[in-house]
């Protein structure tokens, strides 16, 4: 079997076998198989595409590329969830304790900011002393004890992605559906889980901007999960704007905190239980949506998911303490406020804008070894609909220095729009996509 052999035959458009693809991703892991030839397959794959069945192989090989997260002993049902990415999406943090206090397992895998989307590691780590990198022993514990846990990828783990994910950066191969759904998944089924919830933003702020885009992802990642033997469904939601009244590392753990009192934005919460609920539908917890909303509600009102929550900041090291005494205070030094410049109705906030802004602020990275800060965000007064009087504040900016500031006050103020009516509301959730 020889490499350029796949590379002509994907490049004519043909299916690859299993055989062809472990070829390859086992090659290029161990060093035999060049960068150059890996790229050219990359766009072969970019152009021809790939089917569920060969995604699937592609998938399987590249979680057989590094070790699994070992569950056996623990009883399930594990179910996790996934974002595509996005601005203010802090969901993942209130979510795994709510379905946990539900009695389902959550083994959350999660990942850092870059670009203009947020990370939950870099959330997490806002907490003072929280530890994010943690070994097997201590993964399968959070899990017994808590129901969750909150980690990111090891070096061992799907090493494949990692590889090619460096690769389809610098090869223009990024915006390929099949080898997202493979990045994707891979990781996901490393962990352990059974089932998945994959939140598939659509809009500005998201990674597929179209409609079109986001729902081919969504298709793509329910086939190829169900091909591998997962429960799986995928709900396509709204980044247009982002999400919830805060942006920032710190600054999302507040507004954590505000849902699982029960007291979060109402786009938060919508998402929270609906993405919730699904979770606990795949976990066999109830027979239908209305009743496992249920029991994520009771989850957050008799305040165990918040129980569940702290305990998950003391095991992985945080200091509860100093969490709650900086709750509300913690802010960077400098700071700026967006003004109405007229009478009206906030039209939009595009999310794009304001992730881009906050990358400048100290929020996100653009790569991966830049640091972000706990202190930078922004805090917004004002969301789409809302009206507003000239002069009002819309939002204020924290930045790591007074030089981010500047940078970054230009971005947000051109993402705010302002008319003379109020936009039609419209729900958080898009659609949703189940296995036909």
């Amino acid at each position: 079997m020889r490499a350029v052999d796949i590379i002509i035959k994907k490049r004519h458009g043909e299916s690859l076998d299993e055989k062809e693809i472990r070829f390859f991703i086992e090659g290029y892991v161990n060093g035999e198989i060049p960068d150059y030839q890996v790229s050219a397959l990359l766009m072969a794959i970019f152009f021809q595409g790939m089917s569920a069945q060969e995604t699937a192989a592609l998938t399987q090989a590249m979680l057989d590329s590094g070790e699994r997260i070992n569950l056996c002993g623990i009883p399930g049902p594990f179910i996790d969830k996934h974002s595509t990415g996005g601005v203010g999406d802090k969901v993942s943090l209130p979510l795994a304790p709510m379905v946990a206090a539900c009695g389902i397992k959550v083994p959350m895998m999660s990942g850092r900011a870059l670009g203009h989307t947020g990370g939950t590691l870099d959330k997490l780590e806002s907490i003072p002393g929280y530890m994010t990198s943690l070994e097997p022993a201590q993964f399968r514990k959070g899990l017994l004890e808590e129901g969750f846990a909150m980690t990111g990828q090891t070096a061992h783990i799907v090493p494949a992605d990692k590889k090619l994910y460096a690769l389809r950066d610098v090869t223009g191969t990024i915006e390929s559906i099949p080898l997202i759904t493979a990045s994707i998944l891979s990781k996901k089924v490393a962990e352990g889980a059974e089932g998945i919830v994959f939140d598939v933003k659509c809009g500005s702020g998201a990674f597929m901007k179209s409609y079109d885009d986001a729902k081919a992802l969504a298709k793509s990642l329910v086939a190829t999960a169900n091909t591998m033997g997962k429960r799986v469904v995928a709900v396509l939601t709204d980044m247009s704007q982002p999400l919830g009244y805060k942006v920032g590392n710190f600054l999302e753990i507040e507004e954590t905190l505000d849902c699982l009192e029960g007291k979060g934005p109402k786009d938060v919460m919508e998402l929270i239980y609906w993405l919730g609920a699904w979770m606990l539908l795949l976990g066999g917890k109830a027979k239908d949506i209305s009743e496992c909303q249920n029991l994520c509600q009771e989850a957050i009102e008799s305040k165990a998911a918040l129980k569940l929550f702290y305990r998950n900041v003391v095991r992985q090291g945080g200091d509860l303490e100093e969490m709650q005494k900086r709750r509300g205070s913690w802010r960077s030094e400098f700071s700026m406020e967006i003004r109405a410049e007229k009478d009206g109705y906030i039209v939009s906030i595009d999310a794009l804008r304001i992730g881009l802004a906050g990358v400048y602020l100290g929020v996100g990275r653009n790569r991966t070894e830049d640091c972000v800060s706990p202190t930078a965000g922004f805090i917004f007064d004002k969301k789409s609909g809302d009206p507003v009087t000239k002069g009002e504040r819309i939002a204020t900016l924290f930045g790591k220095d007074s030089q981010s500031l500047e940078d970054a006050f230009p971005i947000a103020l051109d993402a705010i729009s302002i008319g003379d009516s109020a936009p039609s509301a419209s729900s958080i959730i898009l659609e949703e996509i189940t296995v036909s």
